[in-house]
């Protein structure tokens, strides 16, 4: 068996991550290209997060249980010796759960700055997009439809923090 391949995988994984960091150091300092967002699939809906409020994205691993906790949030993960929240945030908006395949499911976690340790469960990752090159809705504020007629829902994770229901996750 090759053992070279591993290496390389680690090589090329190690590298993406780099530049994943420097897109979004890039976002924080102000100096990316207007407005870059992220695009991932949600409850079957098409949705944007700013690069400025998540930290990393990492695949699925299994998670953990927490008892009487709400139904959208499905536990704990250990994420570089963190404990992390897993929401999924379709159930979060009463929407079914997404069914995407397993290997195609990612965690993206919240930037530090939020103060909220924990991470959403993503369909997947569909990679950047600009909203210049996308329609804002009129009567939607935080929906943009891109070039092929697409909708797209922009979350604003710091504003979901706020949300009192957000930070209860406890069976009342």
């Amino acid at each position: 068996m090759d053992r070279q391949a591993p290496t390389e995988r680690r090589s090329r994984l190690r590298q993406y991550q780099v530049q994943l960091l420097e897109r979004m150091q890039a976002a924080r300092s102000g100096a990316a290209e207007g407005g870059r967002e992220l695009g991932v699939r949600l409850g079957g809906r098409l949705c944007l997060l700013d690069l400025t409020q998540i930290s990393e994205i990492v695949p699925l691993q299994p998670i953990t249980p927490v008892p009487l906790t709400q139904e959208w949030y499905l536990g704990l993960v250990n994420i570089r010796g963190h404990l992390t929240g897993v929401i999924d945030l379709a159930r979060y908006h009463g929407q079914a759960a997404g069914d995407s395949a397993p290997s195609e499911r990612r965690l993206i976690t919240f930037a530090p700055s939020l103060g909220f340790n924990c991470a959403l469960l993503v369909e997947r990752v569909l990679g950047l997009r600009k909203l210049a090159e996308m329609t804002p809705r009129q009567d939607a504020p935080l929906e943009f439809v891109d070039a092929d007629g697409q909708p797209w829902t922009r979350i604003d994770l710091a504003q979901l923090v706020l949300e009192p229901r957000f930070s209860q996750v406890g069976l009342i």
